[in-house]
Parts: C-alpha cells; structure tokens; sequence
C-alpha cells in the first residue's frame, strides 16, 4: 500500500493526462521558439554574384539588409537569402540605383539574457520532468517501484469486492465457533474490557490445503465488518537485507490507521520458520523478517485493535515464539470435513447449480471421503461442465458420478489402444484385486473396478469405507498389504512366473512403505517394539536427504528389515490362498471385465456368483481402447479411499 493517499475525487488517469499534457505544451513551446530560425531557412539561397545580376536586370523587388544576410522578394513572388559582405557600401549603391527596389535595414538583434538561458536549460528540463514522471508511476505501486522496497504489499479487501461471512463457509463448525469471539471482540470491543479480558492477539489456522483457512479469515472480517488486510509470507522476503523488516513495520502502521482491522497471513511458515534451523547466519533476511513480526505482535508498543489472523498447513517447522501466548496465543484446526460437514459444503456450491430431481447430496457425500472443501467446489464444477458438454439443462446425479470418477481416479484415456491378450491381463490383474478385497476381512467396501485407462492409471480398483475413518487397525492394515498383491498373484497363477511384467511395480512400493511404517512407526511388530525408529521427515542438506536416525545399530536394521519382508510376504501369502481357492471366480470377474469393462461393486459379486449383473448398455467386447498392464498411478489424495490402479495401490 502506499502511504500517499489520494484526494477522494481524485482519478489518476486524469493526473496522468495532466502531465503528458504539460509534456506536450513543453514541446510546443520549444519547436515554436526555433520557428523563426527554421522558416528563415525555407527562402531559396542564391548566390552572391547572381544576387548582383539580378539587381541589375531589376529582378529584385524588395531588399532586406541586416545581420550579415540579405532577403527579400524578387519580382516573380520568391523569396530569396544571401549572404552580405562585411562592408555593404557597393550593395547599397547597386540597390539605389533601382528605385524600383525597396530597401529596408536591419537592426542587430541582442538576444535576451533570459531566452539564452531558456534555450541552454530547456533539454534539461524536459529530461528531468520525464524522470521525475517514471519515478512517481514507479512508487505508486508499493514495493514494486525502485524506492519503495520497503513499502508493505499488503492490499486492503472492501466489502465492495464482495463479503463473505460464516453463511457461505460450512462443514468446520467448531472453527467457526473458535473464532466467533474474535467477531464479538471487532463488534463490541467494551464487553471484554469490562470483566477484564483481553481478545487473543492472534489466532493461527492450521489445516490441509483446500480446506477453507483463507475463506475463514475473509468470513471473520465480513461478519464483523471491518477492514481485512492480506498478503502471502512469502512477500515480506527479498533479497535484499532489511526489506522484509520494513514491510513488516509498513503493513502494520497501515493496518494502525485502519484499526480495528484484520490482517490475514497466508502460508506464514514462508517467513515464520524455526530460526537457526537454515545454513545462513543469524543476520539473514529471513529472519530479521522474522524478529521484526514478533516484536510488532507483542513488544513494547501496544497494536491494540490490529488482530492477526494467519494460514499454515506445517505448524511443526514454525519458531516457537511465534507461537507463545500474547501473539499466536490461538491455534484453529481447520479439518477436513466429515460426511456432515460434506453435506452442508455440497449444499452451499449446489446453490447455483440447476439440479435434477434425481440428485442425492447425501449419497455424494457419503462416496467422497476425504474431500476438502476446494475438492467438492472441483467436483460440481466438473458435473456442471460436464453436463454442459453433453447439452443438458440440468445437472443428474449421472453427471456427479462421472465427476467423481474423474476426479478421484482421472479421466478416461479412450484413445490408448491395446492387444487383446494385453486387455485380458489387465482384466486378471485388476480382477485380483478386487477379489482380494472382497474376501479378506479388513478391506473396505468394493466399490468400482474398471479396465479403462483413468489418468495415468490403466485400470483401477477402487474401495470406499463405508464411514469416515480417522485411524487404521492392524487387522486393516494387514488387509491393505494382501490386497497389494492380489493383480501381481493373479498374473502369476493365468500366465506363470515367466510372463510377469512391471505392472506391479508401484504395488510393491506401496505394500513395503506401508509395512515398513507398521514396524518403524506404529509399533505393530513384538520384536522391535513400541519404539519409534525414525522421525516424520527427513532432514535436507543442500538438496540430499539425511536420515536422522543414524545412531541405528547394524543388528536393529537388519531386524526391522526382517520384520518388514515378514509382513510383506504374510500380505503375499494371504492373497495368494484367496484366489487360489476362489479361482473361478477370478475367471467369472475378469470375463465380465472384458465385457463391459467397468463394474461397480454389486455387479462384481453378481459376477463372481455368476448371475447376470442386470445391465446391457455393455460394451461388446474390446469396442473401448484399453492400454496394456504395465504402469502405475500415484498415491491417493484422498485418505479412506483405495484404489489400486493398474496394480498401483492408492491411499495405502
């Protein structure tokens, strides 16, 4: 912001105008005070001697004598220019001669001191009017111009850029309700201040990305009213010492002219993080940055009126003075939302949407666990274009479905194109896993398996828990690993050991991080343990990762590593009698696979059973390109959710 505040009426495009107007009328006046001079130049030159002959033969009709230089008009109308001798007695003889000629004398001319002066400073004045004009253009913007680096990006929002309060920010009641005191605080600062309490200085809201924190914020400025400041952490830090500082002591001069107003931090761990922790020394900018924003929360000076609110998704790496009372005194986990809290997030961006009668919110909240608040806001945007795309004026619950899909497993990659003996291996291998998940107690629900490339999976296997959960069971973890391998042992029990392929690459990474966390972390192993053997993260040095845990003997490694090949071949040993006592079923599954490529959980048992799954909008067998097995998908996203994509386990 800048500290010069316009008049109110004030436009600045009509003061930009004005000075390129001056400029303007600056650049008339300098070409009309060498007008003379120039349309002097425009008489036609002759020569002294033809000047002499026409003279004689009465050519001449008027005479002018001055300053060295004869002009004048010969008889035909042309103007004409010659240069007289220093001594003009002989001209004024021949032009007496003729009195036919009009002869006039010129008085020398002696410039004006003051004109001498304009004509030198003019080019420097001009210069240093454009100069001054850049400059001025340049600090408007604050922080962007060359003398304003220590100018606080902080921009003010107004209620006319649109209010939001706590009505358009649903499924986080119990943040709302933490912050509703600081609401109260803004409307009637004199209820506390009558039993003697002080509102919090500064509430820090915690919570994944796309969770609704910087919504929260905007929420808690539009019920209360006032002004509401925000700029990004990473706008305090430069590369020069010292204006990250500055800002800091900017923004919040600003916000005291302001007072009582909000200034929202967004991804503070940007310039809040733990000091000494970096390679630099204790004068570096970061944290200079750092020292100036706790001193401004709670130093000598009292801010009274100013409350900070600011957005973290990593509350571990942030400076324990931060976080102290008397500055964020208040920390606000803002959580990803249940099926409740689904429902009313559904329900708020539902509003305008034209919906079909056949659309049950609760049914779309119930099959998206796992979902913040910006991932349902995805999901009915692509339902909406989606609908669109297909001509339609309202949005059916067909169209959600597909959204879902798209979001939680990728869109369809219909113009990949496979053998037929590659789409029958795909079939067996996600066939596999579905059967797996179907008869080891512990896995969740099945809820869709399909052949058809999503993404950059080339199949998916898809399970959905039938409520929200917050934790894993051993028994469900245990589950989790045999169902890594259900494709992998599927392949192996149609083709041989001898025709595997790589397709279960990312199966195995999943089942080993996943083991290796059940003896390292969660001690769920009686060998080793309830100890924890490393820390959440790694330490990074200068881009290389650094175990923490080197004090580890060589015998405690050797005993976690056989502890981890003993949960990963218990999972193998689970899938494998799974489908080698069910594998006609195995056969019946990949078969309807093959048919109509995509099956939802009750027409996967209906399959298995050998029962018509009651559908014959099917697609006739291979009229959907597939890809071949042989590659993986990511991780999941969304927790309580597994997929298994092409053998690549999701959400594990």
């Amino acid at each position: 912001m800048n500290d010069d505040k316009e008049p109110q009426g004030t436009n600045p495009w009509m003061k930009s105008l004005a000075i390129w107007l001056g400029i303007f009328l600056a650049l008339v006046v300098f070409v009309t005070m060498f007008e003379g001079s120039s349309r002097s130049s425009q008489a036609e030159g002759i020569a002294y001697s033809d000047f002499l002959n026409r003279v004689e033969e009465g050519g001449i009709k008027e005479a002018d004598i001055g300053n060295g230089v004869i002009t004048g008009t010969l008889t035909n109308g042309t103007t004409y220019r010659t240069t007289a001798p220093a001594n003009t007695a002989f001209v004024e003889q021949k032009l007496n001669e003729n009195k036919a000629i009009t002869v006039r004398f010129k008085a020398e001319e002696q410039p004006s001191i003051w004109m001498y002066l304009l004509y030198q400073s003019l080019p420097f004045l001009f210069i240093l009017g454009i100069g001054f004009f850049v400059m001025r253009q340049m600090q408007k913007n604050a922080g962007s111009g060359a003398m304003g680096f220590g100018k606080s990006r902080a921009r003010m929002l107004t209620q006319k850029e649109g209010r939001v309060t706590f009505d358009d920010v649903a499924g986080i009641d119990e943040a709302r309700e933490e912050l509703q005191e600081i609401v109260d605080f803004l409307k009637d600062p004199t209820r506390f201040a009558r039993l003697g309490g002080k509102i919090p200085k500064g509430a820090l809201l915690v919570g994944s990305p796309g969770t609704g924190k910087t919504l929260l914020a905007r929420a808690i400025a539009g019920e209360a009213n006032v002004p509401f400041f925000t700029i990004s952490g990473s706008d305090f830090v430069e590369m020069f010492v010292g204006v990250g500082a500055s800002r800091v002591r900017d923004m919040f001069e600003q916000a005291k002219k302001n007072a009582p107003c909000i200034v929202f931090i967004d991804e503070i761990d940007a310039v809040g993080r733990h000091r000494g922790a970096g390679l630099g020394n204790g004068n570096d900018e970061r944290e200079q940055t750092l020292n100036q924003l706790l001193v401004e929360m709670d130093g000598f000076e009292a801010n009274e009126g100013i409350i900070i609110v600011a957005a973290t998704n990593r509350p571990d790496v942030l400076d324990p003075a931060l976080l102290r009372p008397g500055r964020f005194d208040r920390q606000v986990v803002v959580p990803r939302p249940d099926i409740d809290g689904r429902l009313k997030i559904l329900e708020v961006h539902m509003k305008k949407v034209p919906l079909a009668p056949d659309v049950i919110t609760r049914t779309l909240a119930r099959g998206t666990p796992g979902f913040s608040g910006a991932d349902l806001a995805n999901l009915v945007n692509e339902a909406a274009l989606l609908a669109a795309r297909k001509g339609k004026r309202l949005v059916a619950m067909r169209e959600f479905e597909e959204a879902k899909d798209k979001v939680m497993m990728g869109a369809e990659r219909k113009s990949m194109v496979m053998t037929e003996d590659e789409k029958r291996s795909t079939a067996y291998h996600e066939a596999g896993h579905a059967l797996v998940s179907l008869h080891v107690p512990g896995c969740d629900p099945l809820h869709k398996v399909t052949i058809i490339p999503r993404g950059r999976a080339l199949g998916v296997t898809w399970n959905l828990p039938e409520r929200d959960r917050y934790s894993m069971s051993m028994k469900q973890m245990k589950a989790r690993l045999a169902l890594c391998f259900g494709g992998r042992i599927a392949e192996q029990l149609i083709y041989g050991a001898d025709e595997l392929n790589t397709g279960a690459s990312n199966d195995i990474q999943q089942a080993t991080d996943m083991a290796r966390s059940m003896v390292m972390e969660y001690g769920m192993s009686e060998k080793l343990g309830w100890l924890r053997y490393r820390d959440n993260q790694d330490e990074v040095f200068l881009g290389h990762s650094v175990s923490r845990n080197q004090h580890m003997s060589e015998e405690t490694a050797r005993l976690i590593d056989s502890e981890v090949r003993r949960l990963v071949e218990e999972g193998e040993t689970t899938a494998r009698k799974v489908l080698t006592d069910h594998l006609d079923e195995l056969h019946r599954l990949a078969g309807a696979l093959l048919e109509f490529e995509t099956l939802t959980g009750e027409e996967s048992k209906k399959a298995i059973a050998g029962q018509d799954i009651g559908r014959d909008d099917g697609a006739a067998r291979g009229s959907t390109p597939v890809t071949a097995a042989g590659s993986s998908i990511p991780k999941s996203k969304r927790p309580g959710a597994g997929g298994w994509g092409d053998a690549a386990p999701q959400g594990a």
